[in-house]
């Protein structure tokens, strides 16, 4: 009796097994459909293939959501006038594709499918343009950086602004730096008119009553009878020094015709 109850459990754990796989993979079905189901694409899993999904046929304008563990992708004879870029990119495990018999429109949209395709070459049942008319049945994968002459990249459109930006900034910058050492090594020249050439130290008292009135508050310990208010602001003996500094620290010569 010991040994059939041995037995019996023996047999029920492969059972749990089977179970447990069979329920694994009616979720991943249910998943896939999930995915599909709205487009009537068909899913089946192929033995030592993996998973495919066909979408032949359906009349489709745009590709369903796909699951990424699919190996076999039937998208013939459909309404497809392009694919949105990155579509196909998640999915790894890919071993056939078919676009063709699909109305694709080669125009600057369709930059990314061929790419795609030239890098899937060994996968891809090649599909071909429709339109324009100076493509038509052309090989997708087959056209050239010239036939999206008119094409403008946005990473090249991109890269243009910023180079620009950069040689407008490093000219500005230029431009500053020549400006400073301009005026480093430039001479500056004041002219004194001929009228202004009999220029004596009265010129250089200040004359506003302000001034006047505020040195007559300061003062108040000079001894009377003086008036320091009328002395020049500046001794006349040291301008020729000053005159000199201006020279040759600062570029500034005073011109005496």
């Amino acid at each position: 009796m010991s040994e059939f109850r041995s037995r019996a459990s023996d047999t029920q754990l492969p059972l749990a097994h089977l179970m447990l796989f069979s329920s694994g993979l009616t979720l991943l079905l249910s998943s896939i459909f999930a995915h599909v189901s709205s487009q009537s694409c068909r899913c089946k899993t192929l033995p030592s293939r993996g998973l495919r999904v066909n979408c032949s046929s359906q009349g489709l304008r745009t590709v369903p959501r796909l699951p990424a563990e699919i190996t076999e992708l039937l998208l013939q004879n459909n309404l497809l006038t392009t694919i949105t870029p990155g579509h196909l990119d998640r999915l790894h495990h890919l071993q056939l594709v078919n676009l063709s018999g699909n109305p694709f429109h080669c125009d600057c949209s369709i930059q990314y499918l061929r790419q795609w395709l030239q890098r899937n070459k060994a996968i891809s049942v090649m599909p071909v343009c429709a339109s324009p008319a100076e493509l038509a049945q052309r090989s997708i994968d087959e056209l050239t950086d010239a036939d999206f002459g008119s094409c403008v990249s946005d990473h090249c459109f991109g890269w243009v602004y910023n180079a620009i930006l950069c040689l407008m900034l490093c000219f500005l910058i230029g431009l500053l730096l020549w400006c400073l050492q301009l005026a480093r090594n430039s001479t500056f020249i004041l002219g004194i008119d001929e009228r202004h050439t009999g220029f004596e130290a009265e010129s250089l008292r200040s004359l506003k009553p302000k001034h006047r009135a505020r040195m007559r508050c300061s003062i108040g310990s000079l001894s009377p009878g003086t008036d320091d208010v009328d002395k020049p602001l500046l001794n006349m003996d040291i301008l020729p020094q000053i005159l000199d500094v201006l020279h040759k620290q600062h570029n500034i010569k005073i011109k005496v015709p």
